[in-house]
Parts: structure tokens; C-alpha cells; sequence
């Protein structure tokens, strides 16, 4: 038995290595508690291992050099040597006085470095070598040979790593060779040994068909079952070689499967579509209505595409739209994750070749105002990143909802001919307060402004000649509304008897393009009947508006141009913050010809609301409310406590019928699934704010001209969407008048009729609640007095 050797460690940590990280390192290696680590850290000499030969003590001495630590080999004389610093081989440090030189070590057990000098024998010296045979193992790892290897091992790895195709040629390579081997070695031996092979009069290429033949299938290894035994050994290797090599084949198939899968369902893959609706960006509520829109939009074409790019994991934009919408039709959607703002992704989603963008908001509009300013920043990013690229389409047109008017001012103006800038606020302050004063309108506008029903079109013909108001009866299905000359220019209601120019294109509202038809003669003759000279009186007028948000103000405002002096406008709050008080406050100075005032109550209780006499209001509209500080905004808890206050004031009007007669109820919900609740408590006229900006958004994508038609609509200035009394129209109501009678007597007016309101179907959810909008010119209806015609006119009167 050889020298035993005892390895001693004081806490010492070798140059180049951090206490921690030897602390860390030790721990690992050698499994030890937190208490024995600091045991062994404390700085006083604890023995690790006892009684190792010469071969483990030195491998032992190795590992410990290798994760920093400075340890001590001491034989059984009590001789010490230190590994793992800088000091020199010459400098032991004595744990004993040195005792006399022990019986020498087996050579074989040393590698003798003969560049060292004559070896000594000793166990000191034996020590001192084996330091020195460290050092120049160490040294050994940067060897040229050693470097070749290890280049060779990077490149194999940095080839194996490129994907699935590398993977494959290996493969392949690795087949081509063992089939080559034992193809080449089993001819060989056939030409030595024919006889002794069961299929002997084959050939050389016959004994390679059969050595394929066993890799690619094992069981034709029986076709050498009557073959000598190195046919035989042959075989067995090409058999042993094939199943390798199918597991290895299979095992690849799998992976590759797998990782293409994987990639499919991040959602990087690239978009190979052209005349395809881009969306950037992703909104729940929004991004539903949006596809929904975009579907019946889509449904003459025979392959539509809607590709839908967002910082969103694909999986669950797919759930999501597979939740909610149900029918796609002829439109696929394409769903891919990334960054909306980046070159690269919109690279991905083939932005060169779209017809349209659309890019969404990051947050609603009853966000907070932080969060309202990083979208923003995010949109005019995405705007500046694809405007950036080359864009096939020179008619494209990117759509995008911006809160901020100083942004949208600056997008606008940098992007005049492809930019449109959304303000969901004004056109929902707008909506509501339109609504508000003629109930039934809504549903008028969830028809035009949505691709289901009848829709605006710009259409161009050979006019003939014949003058604004002459056209209208030519047209089977469809009511011109306006002129767009050939400047560009938008006029809306224009007057009856202009003529239409030969570059002019009319608006026409109609149920598809498709059906648009241009008759040489007049499809129906009407009826000349009196005009009455009735008009509808201003009054003043009490408005109720319960909640707050951030398009109040503009509500505010725009009531401000319908009512006269002396109308109050009370805004109804539970418990108000002091910028929002504040804000009423200003208000109220601006506006000196109204009364604009706060009422501190509660909308969800019933005493709350009687307390103010909600039946003596003209209109009340509930909103919905604003994110308050940095809280998010619970669409669900908005909608929800909406339709409670909702309920009860539906209660209390039912309990006052006479009173609340002519109280206008308008609505805003958030979640259009909330619609059908809404509808059982008995209102009619619902805005569903997120529902009618994705309507103007899809509109605005699929025709860039639309947005200008909306601008006019909505204001109070231009031509209006209005529902009147037939009375202030037929002197004499007839007992049958047909609808172009209709067009004729609003012309009288200086109107254009596009529809009929029955006040009998008005609570009919199934008969679109009574309204009819561009029906056949030759319908005859039978007109009651509290009928109402759907006019475009400069007013309300």
C-alpha cells in the first residue's frame, strides 16, 4: 500500500476568484450545510479528506484548485504543501517540523516531467512535482490539438444549432457513411468470399442494394440468414445502424414538428397576403366589433383577409375572437404577436401590401389621463413606423384613435393624404347629445354607420343634366344626401334644384353598392301634397346628465348649441373630486347663457334620485364613468351600476307616466353583450361608445372619404340626422302616402327623407323598433299623426 495523504483547507481563496463565488462553488461540490460552510470559512485548518493514496489525493487537489480553493497536501510525516496560488513551488509551509525523509513513492504512480530537473524522491518533492504536473496540465488545455478539438466541437455545435435543415443533413451524412462502410466492407467480402453468401450471385451493387435494404428495414436482415458469418455480422451492424437511425429520424420529425408548432403559436411567422385589413394593437371590447364589422363588409368578396397584429400572446387573441365572434363568412383572420411600433414586425404582416391600417388605442376612453397620453406616444410611434415604409397601395389609408387634440393635430398635418385621426370623445359627446333629443336615433345610426343595413356610398354616373332633386326618384334602391364635386369637396343636403355636373359623385345612402343602379326614368311619381307651415318651437329646457367622464365638457358644450338661454344642464355626482367640481364650475362661466350646476347624489339610490324629480328633466343621459386615479376601468361594474340607475329611474317614470311623458332616457353602455339588458329595461336609444367608434373606425378603413361625411354629420353647424312629426309636413295627413310622397314634401322643406319612424312598432326590438330607412320609393304606408319621418336638415325646428 502506498503513502496515505490528508487534504486540509484554512478559507483561503486562490487569485482570480471571488470568496463568494468559492463559498457558492464549494457548496455545490461538496454538499455541505450552511453551518459547515462556515466552519470551513472561519480561517482555521479543518481536514477534508484522510488517508488517500497518492492518485485520489492528486485528482482531489485538482477539483478544488478548479472552483478557487487554496488546500494543503499533507503526507504522513506531517509535511505540507500549498495548491492553488501564485507562490512558488519552493515556499511549503510546515504544519510539523519536518520529519525524516520517508520511504520513496512508487514511481509508476508520477508522470515525470523531465524538463523539471532530477526528480527527488522524497515525499516533499513528490508533492512539489505533482504541483508542478497541475501546472502543466493546465497548460496542456490550450495545446494546439487540444484548441483544434475544441473548434471543431463549437463549429459541429454552431452547424447543429442553425435548425431543423442542419439537423437533417447530419442525418443524412451519417446514414450516407454507415451505408457506404458496410456496403463497401460487404463487398469486399463477397468478392473474397461469394460462396459462402446466401445471395452470392448479386454483384458488388447488388450487396450494397441489400446492405440499404437492412438499414432502411431490419427484417431484411433474413435475407443473410443462410450467409457466412461476416455476412451475417454485416447484417447485424446495418440492422443495428437502421434502427439508430429511424429512432434518430423519428426523434427529429417529432422535434421539428414541435418546434414548428411552437413557432406557430408565437405568432412570428410571415404574413404572405395582399388587399388585406391590417389592425395594430389590441382592444377587446374594440378589436370584436372591429372584425365583426369588417366580416359583413367582406361578404362580397369570395377570400377576404384581416391580419391583426398586437403585443399579445397569438393563443389568446385566437380564444378571444373565437369567444367572441361567432361567423367569420368569407374573411380569414390572421393573428401574430409583436410589437406594433417595430419595422420588423410590420415587415411580418405584409404592411407594404395592405389596403388599410387601423391602430388601436392601448386604453378607452374612459381611461385615465396617463394612460391616455402613453397610448398616444405608442400610436403616433406606430403611426411614424409605418408611414416609414413603402406602401404598394397609393389609396391606402391608416386609421388611428388618438385622445390628446394636440397630437392629433400634428399627425394629421404630417400625414394629410393616409392619416386619419380618430377623436372617439367629440364624435361620442356628439352622438349622446343627438340622441338625447330624438329618441329613435340611435338606431338610425347603429344602421348607417354599420356595414349590416343600409350604408353611405360615394357613387359616379352620367347625370344627363338632371338636377339633385331629380335623381332621387331614379334609383330603386338608394337616397342621394349629397355632392362631392371634383375638388374634393363633401356638401351635404345640397339644394334641390342644383345640377349635377358631369365630375360630380353623389352620396347615396343605399343597402349595398351592389344594388346601386342609375334608371333612365323615374322609379316612382309622387304625389304633390300641402306643405304645412307648422314649425317646432325652442323651449327652454332642463338636461340631466348623471356621471363623469372626460367628454363632458364637450357634452356640455354641444348642448350648449342646441337649447336656448335660460335651459339649465344639472350634472348629477355621487361623491365629485375637486377637479371635477372645479370643472363644472368653469363651465358654468363659460357658458353665461345656461345654468350649469353640480347635484351631489347618489344615482344607485332611489330616494337620491326622487329627491331631484328626475320626470321634470326634458333628456337624461347616464354616462359612463372615468377611471379614477390609477385605477382601471371595470367595464362590467360600469355597465352594471348604469343599468341599475337605469331600472330605477324606469321605476320612477313608471310611477309619474303622466309627468315623465316627454323625458328623453339615453344610455352609455361599454360591453355591446350588454345590449340585450338594456333593451328589457325599456330604453330605446342605448350608445354603446366602444361598438360605435369600431363602426366609424371599419367605415372609415374600407372608405377614407366617409370621415368627412361624419364631420359634417356631426356637427351642429352642418346637416343632421333628425326624426319629425309628419305633422310639420302634410297640412293634411293622408291616409296612404308612399315613400318618394315623402321624399317630394321633405324637399318642400328643403330636407331630404331617408326613412320612416311608425310610433306603433316603437318598443318592437324585432321591427328595428319602428324605424324603416330607405325603403321602396312606390311603399305605400299608412301615416299616423305621431309618425315621424328620419330627415337630413340644418335643424331641429
Amino acid at each position: 500500500m502506498g503513502r496515505q495523504f490528508n487534504i486540509a483547507f484554512k478559507g483561503e481563496v486562490a487569485d482570480g476568484f471571488s470568496p463568494d463565488e468559492v463559498r457558492r462553488r464549494f457548496a455545490k461540490s461538496t454538499r455541505r450545510d450552511a453551518s459547515a460552510l462556515e466552519r470551513l470559512f472561519s480561517g482555521k485548518a479543518v481536514t477534508l479528506a484522510r488517508n488517500l493514496e497518492f492518485d485520489r489525493a492528486r485528482a482531489t487537489v485538482e477539483r478544488l484548485n478548479a472552483i478557487g480553493a487554496v488546500v494543503y497536501l499533507v503526507d504522513e510525516a506531517g509535511a505540507a504543501t500549498r495548491f492553488g496560488t501564485a507562490a512558488s513551488a519552493n515556499d511549503p509551509v510546515a504544519a510539523t517540523p519536518p520529519a525524516p525523509a520517508p520511504a520513496p513513492v512508487p514511481t509508476p504512480e508520477i508522470v515525470v516531467d523531465e524538463s523539471s530537473g532530477p526528480l527527488d524522491l522524497s515525499a516533499t518533492a513528490k508533492i512539489r512535482h505533482l504541483s508542478q504536473i497541475t501546472e502543466k496540465r493546465v497548460v496542456e488545455k490550450g495545446t494546439p490539438a487540444d484548441a483544434r478539438k475544441t473548434r471543431w466541437r463549437y463549429r459541429f455545435d454552431t452547424f447543429m444549432a442553425k435548425g431543423g435543415g442542419n439537423i437533417f443533413k447530419a442525418l443524412t451524412a451519417v446514414f450516407v457513411v454507415t451505408f457506404l462502410f458496410i456496403g463497401v466492407l460487404r463487398g469486399v467480402l463477397l468478392m473474397f468470399a461469394p460462396d459462402i453468401a446466401q445471395q452470392h450471385d448479386v454483384g458488388f451493387l447488388g450487396g450494397l442494394y441489400i446492405t440499404f435494404l437492412e438499414i432502411t428495414d431490419p427484417g431484411n436482415m433474413a435475407q443473410d440468414i443462410y450467409s457466412g458469418v461476416g455476412y451475417k455480422v454485416f447484417a447485424i451492424l446495418a440492422g443495428l445502424a437502421g434502427i439508430v437511425m429511424l429512432s434518430a429520424l423519428i426523434a427529429f420529425i417529432t422535434t421539428a414538428m414541435d418546434q414548428k408548432i411552437y413557432e406557430l403559436k408565437r405568432g412570428r411567422s410571415k404574413v404572405i397576403e395582399s388587399g388585406h385589413t391590417l389592425i395594430l394593437g389590441w382592444s377587446e371590447q374594440r378589436i370584436a366589433e372591429i372584425i365583426r364589422e369588417l366580416v359583413l363588409a367582406n361578404e362580397s368578396e369570395k377570400d377576404a383577409c384581416v391580419v391583426i397584429l398586437a403585443d399579445m400572446d397569438k393563443e389568446d387573441m385566437d380564444d378571444i375572437l373565437r369567444l367572441r365572434v361567432k361567423e367569420l363568412a368569407t374573411t380569414r383572420v390572421v393573428t401574430r404577436s409583436g410589437d406594433v411600433a417595430s419595422v420588423t414586425n410590420l415587415d411580418m404582416v405584409s404592411l407594404e401590401s395592405c389596403k388599410s391600417v387601423i391602430i388601436l388605442a392601448d386604453c378607452d376612453d374612459t381611461d385615465t389621463a396617463e394612460r391616455k397620453a402613453s397610448s398616444d406616444a405608442k400610436a403616433i410611434q406606430t403611426v411614424l413606423a409605418t408611414m416609414g415604409n413603402e406602401i404598394e397601395n397609393e389609396d391606402f389609408s391608416v386609421v388611428v384613435e388618438i385622445f390628446n387634440p394636440t397630437h392629433r393635430e400634428i399627425v394629421r398635418s404630417s400625414f394629410p393624404d393616409h392619416v386619419i385621426t380618430v377623436n372617439t370623445s367629440d364624435i361620442l359627446a356628439k352622438l349622446l347629445v343627438q340622441t338625447s333629443r330624438s329618441v329613435g336615433l340611435s338606431t338610425v345610426y347603429n344602421e348607417i354607420l354599420s356595414f349590416d343595413g343600409c350604408e353611405m356610398y360615394f357613387y359616379d354616373a352620367d347625370w344627363g343634366g338632371s338636377s339633385f332633386g331629380d335623381i332621387g326618384y331614379r334609383f330603386p334602391d338608394g337616397v342621394p344626401i349629397g355632392i362631392r364635386s371634383d375638388d374634393g369637396s363633401i356638401a351635404l343636403n345640397p339644394d334641390s334644384d342644383q345640377m349635377l355636373q358631369p365630375t360630380d359623385e353623389i352620396l347615396i345612402i343605399a343597402d349595398d353598392d351592389s344594388t346601386i343602379e342609375l334608371l333612365d326614368a323615374p322609379v316612382a311619381a309622387p304625389v304633390v301634397h300641402a306643405l304645412s307651415g307648422d314649425r317646432q318651437e325652442q323651449q327652454i329646457e332642463r338636461e340631466l346628465m348623471i356621471g363623469w367622464s372626460f367628454k363632458s365638457a364637450a357634452i356640455i358644450r354641444e348642448f350648449a348649441d342646441y337649447i336656448v338661454d335660460g335651459s339649465q344642464i344639472h350634472v348629477l355626482l355621487k361623491r365629485p373630486t375637486a377637479e371635477q367640481v372645479a370643472d363644472i364650475e368653469a363651465l358654468d362661466k363659460e357658458i353665461d347663457s345656461i345654468d350649469v350646476s353640480l347635484l351631489e347624489k347618489d344615482c344607485l339610490s332611489i330616494e337620491d334620485l326622487m329627491s331631484v324629480k328626475p320626470f321634470e328633466y326634458d333628456n337624461i343621459i347616464i354616462l359612463a364613468g372615468n377611471a379614477v386615479d390609477d385605477t382601471e376601468v371595470d367595464a362590467a361594474r360600469v355597465d352594471s351600476e348604469n343599468i341599475v340607475a337605469l331600472l330605477l329611474l324606469r321605476r320612477i317614470f313608471s310611477q309619474y307616466a303622466d309627468e315623465s311623458a316627454n323625458t328623453k332616457l339615453i344610455t352609455e353602455i361599454l360591453d355591446s353583450q350588454n345590449d340585450a339588458l338594456v333593451a328589457k329595461a325599456g330604453v330605446q336609444d342605448v350608445i354603446i361608445s366602444n361598438r360605435l367608434v369600431s363602426m366609424i373606425m371599419a367605415q372609415i378603413s374600407e372608405s377614407a372619404d366617409i370621415e368627412r361625411v361624419y364631420d359634417d354629420i356631426f356637427q351642429e353647424d352642418g346637416s343632421e340626422i333628425y326624426l319629425k312629426p309628419v305633422s310639420l309636413y302634410f297640412e293634411s295627413l293622408p291616409p296612404e302616402a308612399t315613400f318618394a310622397d315623402m321624399m317630394a314634401i321633405a324637399q318642400q322643406r328643403d330636407e331630404i327623407c331617408i326613412g320612416v319612424k311608425t310610433m306603433a312598432y316603437e318598443s318592437d326590438k324585432s321591427r328595428n323598433n319602428g324605424i324603416q330607412l330607405i325603403p321602396e320609393k312606390t311603399r305605400v304606408f299608412n301615416l299616423q299623426p305621431d309618425d315621424k319621418l328620419v330627415v337630413l336638415a340644418e335643424d331641429e325646428l
